[in-house]
């Protein structure tokens, strides 16, 4: 009877918690304002200065402090978290005037509408993307093909990019890169060209995707931790090609349900 009874409190806690109410996470992927040129990809430089991109930005965040986030998570590293403190502490007129990064125009803008006391720097950057062994790799097992394909691929990409920065606007971008499209060819790139990568004794490939999945894990960590018991609803602003990866580990994760920017701006 004792052995009934404990298995029973396990399968009702068990239960409960399955059933406990679902902290929303508010998911923003986006392409560098700034442009620093980092990426593996080239595209030209989207004017986020402009008047127009300005007040589409002032829409954005006031629709998002109308969602509630109790705390904005942002691409920046969790080592420096110190720096984004005074980063955030600074007069914001004058950094959104001069600073054209999405993390100073999306996430301190909106963090500073909602009188937040800070921003959390989510970012883990100690792993390795070898982009050039992989490419090293490729050549020195003949994989020819493999090879063109991945420069097609790399080609194909920053041509619709900047099609759509000579035609889009500044909402539409943001919309597009949150798209289960654009989300499959972040993800896809990784195990349809890099995994493939060297001879059958040659893992550079697999160890590329492996230090990906790695960042973007730790990353997932650490909003983890810091969401807090008391936060219903949360934020994560970062590069389209964290949150594709971030999104399917959040879907596996019962505490999490995932909102759209599509949706919060409707």
């Amino acid at each position: 009877m004792k052995k009934l009874f404990t298995l029973v409190m396990i399968a009702t806690a068990v239960l409960s918690y399955g059933q406990a109410k679902k902290k929303q996470i508010l998911i923003i992927g986006t392409f560098h304002f700034a442009n620093p040129g980092l990426d593996v990809a080239q595209v030209n430089t989207f004017d986020v200065m402009s008047a127009k991109s300005q007040a589409e930005l002032e829409h954005i965040t006031n629709k998002i402090k109308a969602f509630g986030p109790d705390k904005v998570f942002m691409e920046w590293s969790y080592k420096d978290q110190a720096a984004l403190d005074k980063l955030y502490s600074r007069n914001t007129d004058s950094l959104l005037k001069a600073n054209p990064d999405e993390r100073v125009q999306v996430a301190l803008r909106t963090a500073k509408k909602m009188k937040h006391t800070k921003l959390y720097a989510v970012d883990y950057k100690e792993t390795l993307f070898a982009y050039n062994n992989l490419l090293q790799s490729m050549e020195a097992a003949g994989q020819k093909e493999l090879l063109q394909k991945n420069d097609d691929i790399m080609k194909a990409y920053e041509a619709a990019e900047n099609k759509k920065i000579a035609g889009y606007t500044l909402t539409q971008l943001l919309l597009e890169h949150n798209t289960p499209q654009e989300d499959k060819e972040n993800i896809g790139w990784y195990l349809t060209i890099a995994n493939r990568a060297g001879k059958t004794d040659d893992f550079t490939g697999a160890h590329l995707v492996s230090e990906w999945y790695r960042r973007n894990l730790y990353i997932y960590s650490l909003m983890q931790k810091l969401t807090g018991a008391e936060d219903d609803r949360v934020m994560l602003i970062m590069g389209a090609g964290h949150t594709a990866l971030l999104r399917e580990f959040i879907k596996l994760d019962d505490t999490f349900e995932i909102v759209e920017l599509k949706d919060v701006l409707k």
